[in-house]
C-alpha cells in the first residue's frame, strides 16, 4: 500500500472519531449544565474551561474570544473553522482524506462522510442548532456512529482497514485519558469531598462523555466512586474506550499491517514494541499502583507514550516523523 493511502485512511477514521468525541463531550456538558442549582459559580465556570483544556486550543481560545462562556465553546468547538479540531474541522478534513482515497473505500462511506460534511456547509447545522442543541448533536454522534457500522460492513478487511482501526483505537485512546485527566486535575474543587453532589455528579458526566456510564454500573453496583472510575476506564479488557482495550487494539493492528504474529517479545517494527511495552505496563498495572503514582501524572505519561507510537507509526509506513 502506497504511504499516502495509509496516511489518509489512518487520519479520515481519526478526525471521524476525533468529531464524535466532541460532540458527545458537549452533549453531556450542556445536559450537565442544566442542573444549575448544583453546578453553580466557580464550578460552572470550570465545566466549559475543561473543554478547552482537554482539546489542548486555550491559546487559540483566547486569540478568538474574549472570554470563556458557553455560547463562545460551543461555537469554537463546534462551527470555528479556524479550530483544526473543531468538529466542522474534523469533518472537512475526514472528507478530504476520504477524496483522495476514494478507490480504497466503499462507496457507502464516502456518502455518509460527503453527507456530514455537506450538514454544516449548507447552514442545515447551525439552523438544527439553533431548533435543538440536543438533536443537533445527537445527529453528529448518529452520523459518526453510522460511518463505523458502515465501514465494518462494506471495506474489505484488508491492510487498509487495519489503518482505519490504528486510527480510530489511537484517538480514543488519547481523548479516554484527557477527559479522565480534565476530571482528576482540573475540575474537582478543592472544597468538595470526595461522594459530594458536586464530584458524583461530575464523575457520571466523564463516564457519559465517553459512553460509559451504563456499562460501568454493571460492572460496579452502587455509587459512582472515583478509583473505580478511573480503574475502569484504564483498564478494561471488555469496554470499547477504556485505555488499556483501545492499546490491545492498536497492538493487533500494527502486527496484522506487518504480518508478525502477536506472542511473547514478537515485533517487527518500533511502533510495535512501544505498543506491546504499552499494553503489557497496562495489563499489569494495579490502579493502587497508579494513584501512588498520581493519576495526573500516569495519564500523562500514557498521552506521551501514544505520541510516541503515533510518529513511529508515521515513520514507518507513511515516511513522516
Amino acid at each position: 500500500m502506497l504511504s499516502r493511502v495509509a496516511d489518509a485512511l489512518y487520519w479520515l477514521s481519526r478526525y471521524t472519531e476525533r468529531a464524535e468525541n466532541n460532540a458527545r463531550t458537549m452533549e453531556v456538558n450542556l445536559q450537565l449544565m442544566l442542573d444549575s442549582r448544583v453546578l453553580v459559580g466557580q464550578t460552572y465556570q470550570q465545566q466549559w474551561e475543561s473543554i478547552i483544556y482537554t482539546l489542548e486550543e486555550t491559546d487559540l481560545f483566547k486569540k478568538q474570544y474574549d472570554s470563556i462562556t458557553e455560547s463562545n465553546v460551543v461555537d469554537f468547538v463546534t462551527f470555528e473553522r479556524n479550530n483544526p479540531n473543531s468538529i466542522y474541522s474534523c469533518l472537512a478534513d475526514a472528507r478530504e482524506n476520504a477524496r483522495t482515497v476514494r478507490e480504497q473505500i466503499s462507496v457507502e462511506m464516502w456518502e455518509q462522510i460527503n453527507r456530514m460534511y455537506l450538514f454544516f456547509t449548507s447552514g442545515d447545522a447551525k439552523r438544527l442548532y439553533r431548533s435543538s442543541t440536543y438533536e443537533f448533536f445527537r445527529w453528529i454522534l448518529r452520523g459518526s456512529q453510522l460511518f463505523q457500522g458502515v465501514s465494518e460492513a462494506t471495506m474489505a478487511h484488508d491492510e487498509g482497514w487495519e489503518f482505519v482501526q490504528l486510527g480510530k483505537h489511537l484517538e480514543r485512546a488519547d481523548r479516554t485519558s484527557r477527559i479522565l485527566d480534565m476530571k482528576y486535575h482540573i475540575l474537582l474543587p478543592k472544597a468538595e469531598p470526595v461522594g459530594g453532589n458536586i464530584d458524583t455528579i461530575q464523575w457520571m458526566a466523564v463516564l457519559k462523555s465517553v459512553s460509559a456510564l451504563e456499562p460501568y454500573r454493571k460492572r460496579y453496583q452502587g455509587q459512582v466512586a472515583p478509583w473505580l472510575v478511573a480503574e475502569f476506564l484504564v483498564k478494561s479488557q471488555t469496554f470499547p474506550r477504556s485505555v488499556r482495550f483501545c492499546v490491545d487494539s492498536v497492538d493487533y493492528a500494527l502486527h496484522k499491517i506487518s504480518g508478525t504474529e502477536r506472542g511473547d517479545f514478537l515485533f517487527r517494527g518500533e511502533s510495535e514494541r512501544l505498543s506491546g511495552k504499552l499494553l503489557a505496563d497496562l495489563s499489569y498495572i494495579s490502579i493502587e499502583e497508579i494513584m501512588k503514582i498520581g493519576l495526573h501524572e500516569y495519564l500523562d505519561t500514557i498521552q506521551l507514550r501514544l505520541i510516541e507510537i503515533d510518529r513511529a507509526m508515521h515513520k514507518e509506513y507513511c515516511g513522516t516523523l
